[in-house]
């Protein structure tokens, strides 16, 4: 169903900015808009222009350096909970 409605100027502006903003159409934009609200919309495009800003500096990890990491941290566990078990002699003494 395709229907018409005449918006106002300052809703259009806003649409027409968001969508210059985006790349994407004032159509596209106007169904964001529609379902999610003005405010969701432009603080979801900052919050993306932010997050393309820290890994253009190379102040963001890739996936596979967090899962390295990750590995690492859990290997260390790992190692440390096997040289220092937890008993229940230990747990109750500390209690």
């Amino acid at each position: 169903m395709t229907s018409e409605i005449q918006l106002p100027k300052v809703v259009q502006t806003r649409i027409n900015r968001l969508a210059q903003a985006t790349g994407r159409s004032p159509a596209t934009m106007l169904r964001f808009v529609l379902r999610d609200g003005f405010e969701a919309v432009e603080r979801s495009i900052e919050e993306n222009a932010v997050a393309d800003a820290q890994f253009a500096s190379g102040a963001s990890l890739t996936h596979n350096d967090v899962m390295r990491e990750a590995r690492e941290v859990l290997s260390q566990a790992k190692t440390a909970a096997s040289q220092h078990p937890i008993t229940m002699s230990n747990f109750t003494s500390r209690c």
